[in-house]
């Protein structure tokens, strides 16, 4: 029916409102019947998985007595005479159902059940693609070889009023899929098997934890100070207490404290908040999981992500090489191991480590086309300039990029043997930052020095730096063991597992602009690498 779709594969909208009206309508006639389009309940024994699984060896024409009792949205209806057949979908998969006018007993029933005159024709009347389905009735295998419920009774559990996006194409307006994601997932079972996967892995990560006496202790998403990563943070304000709040961005200054408390292994696997830029590798809140264990360091910290990546990865998709846009990514350990400065002296030929000033250093810089920002003004962030533009988008097989600038790393404890440097490491996958860790700085002299340094940042109008957290320091004073912290990014190693390309695609319900003021180009700028993105 050409000109009847919209792009996103939807009825425009004079039609659609017609379709809702005829619903609206039947809803009406399914109620003169004395019956509920809007049922309580629906006893169910199987699944369409399980069915499938069960009947698989059924030959064509073979008919199995068992009694199922399955529901699920109606997603095709095919009509023939007395003859007819729906495709039935639940949250494990579809299955047919051959429906013969002779073999139903009931109508569009409350589960008690009604006999009435003329329920097959009330159904092919009454029912639309969308309704929700309860029916009862034996397997059988169509001579055509599908398997299917031979259905005896049924009843219309929830009348659907809005069609479905046209079957053949599914919802491929990618704006529309994410503001609707309950019909993106209705249609595209690829994206609720995203979203399972997800929450293997979340359950996987928390479990891999607990059996390791790792415990999960939760912090305030509600905080006078922001800290623990340069993150410009979302503003509220308590009304009873008068205060000015910050959403968290990020669990790290309390975990700390909790390791100042006596704890040795704890962790958090929630939502954090920033209030940055949304591309396709970020949005303002996201989940990461921050792991924190005394009398450990950042090495330690290296196998403990390797351990869980693996682990995790293994016990969801069942191997630890993945697929990813095509190309396959190997995350069996060990990972390789390189330092910041070794991987840009690679990528451009520049050893940043034999530089004692920064005008040489950036000359160097340029000559090899490296773009050097205003208020890039030290040989450290310089390095790190370098290391964005010229390695980060290469490192495609999982690396643990070691030994950053102390500069842009001001809860990282200082190397044990390279002044200027901190005992941190980023894992990159994909060109992404996944997990960032750090041997944690416990010298709470230090840490005053450093968390002063960005207090006049921010005083200077930095947006991403923040106060001094004086409660944090004086937990420090009161004696921190060394502790090796690690924050992973869930989103992005979602990301990874389901071969998604944005990170919209394994956020349920992602921000997006109100539909009277949308961003017709979908994203925004890429808000660039502050420390500890996705991480700690």
């Amino acid at each position: 029916m050409a000109g009847t779709q919209s792009p996103d594969n939807q009825p425009n909208k004079s039609n659609l409102d017609e379709i809702r009206q005829t619903r609206i309508q039947k809803v009406g006639q399914i109620k003169d019947l004395g019956l509920n389009p809007y049922c309580y309940k629906w006893e169910i024994t199987d699944h369409a998985q399980q069915l499938q699984e069960k009947y698989l060896d059924l030959a064509p024409g073979e008919e199995i007595l068992d009694e199922v009792s399955i529901a699920g949205r109606i997603m095709a209806r095919r009509v023939f005479g007395k003859l007819a057949f729906f495709e039935l979908q639940d949250e494990t998969g579809r299955i047919q159902l051959y429906l013969e006018k002779k073999k139903i007993n009931n109508t569009m029933s409350d589960p008690e059940g009604s006999n009435l005159i003329g329920a097959f024709n009330h159904l092919k009347k009454l029912s639309d693609a969308g309704d929700i389905l309860g029916v009862k009735g034996n397997i059988k295998r169509t001579e055509k070889g599908e398997l299917s419920v031979y259905v005896s009774e049924f009843a219309i559990l929830t009348k659907s009023l809005l069609p479905l996006p046209d079957k053949w194409h599914g919802l491929s307006d990618t704006e529309k899929r994410y503001r609707q994601r309950y019909v993106d997932l209705i249609v595209n079972p690829q994206v609720r098997n995203a979203f399972r996967i997800r929450a293997k892995v979340t359950a996987g990560i928390r479990r891999y934890l607990e059996t390791r006496d790792f415990l999960e202790i939760e912090t305030p998403v509600l905080q006078s100070e922001a800290g623990g990563a340069e993150a410009r943070p979302f503003i509220t304000k308590h009304n009873t207490l008068d205060m000015e709040l910050y959403l968290r961005i990020a669990t790290e200054l309390h975990l700390k404290r909790l390791i100042v408390g006596g704890f040795e292994k704890v962790f958090e696997l929630g939502r954090i908040f920033r209030n940055e830029g949304i591309s396709t590798r970020h949005n303002p809140e996201f989940t990461s999981i921050e792991v924190y264990q005394a009398y450990v360091d950042y090495h330690d910290m290296m196998a403990l992500t390797e351990n869980i990546v693996s682990s995790v990865t293994q016990e969801v998709l069942g191997n630890t090489k993945v697929s990813y846009q095509g190309t396959e990514i190997d995350l069996t350990p060990p990972w390789r191991r390189v330092t910041m400065h070794e991987a840009v002296a690679e990528a451009s030929g520049i050893d940043f480590a034999k530089f004692t000033d920064f005008a040489s250093a950036k000359s160097a810089a340029e000559d090899a086309g490296i773009a050097v920002p205003e208020d890039c003004q030290t040989i450290g962030k310089l390095l790190n300039e370098a290391f964005e533009q010229k390695v980060e988008s290469s490192l495609i097989q999982p690396t643990f990029i070691t030994d950053y600038p102390v500069e842009i790393s001001p809860l990282a404890k200082p190397h044990r043997d390279k002044p200027g440097l901190v005992e941190r490491f980023e894992l990159f996958i994909v060109g992404r930052e996944t997990a960032n860790s750090f041997s944690e700085l416990t010298d709470p002299l230090d840490q005053r020095a450093r968390l002063e340094a960005q207090a006049d940042k921010k005083a200077a109008g930095d947006v991403e730096a923040h106060d001094v957290d004086e409660d944090f320091l004086t937990a420090l004073e009161y004696g921190m063991p060394p502790t090796g912290g690690l924050g992973i990014g869930i989103d992005r190693l979602v990301m990874l597992l389901t071969d998604s390309p944005s990170i919209r695609d394994v956020i349920a319900f992602p921000l997006l602009k109100s539909q009277n003021n949308q961003d017709k180009s979908g994203l925004e700028t890429d808000p660039g690498n502050s420390e500890s993105k996705e991480g700690k």
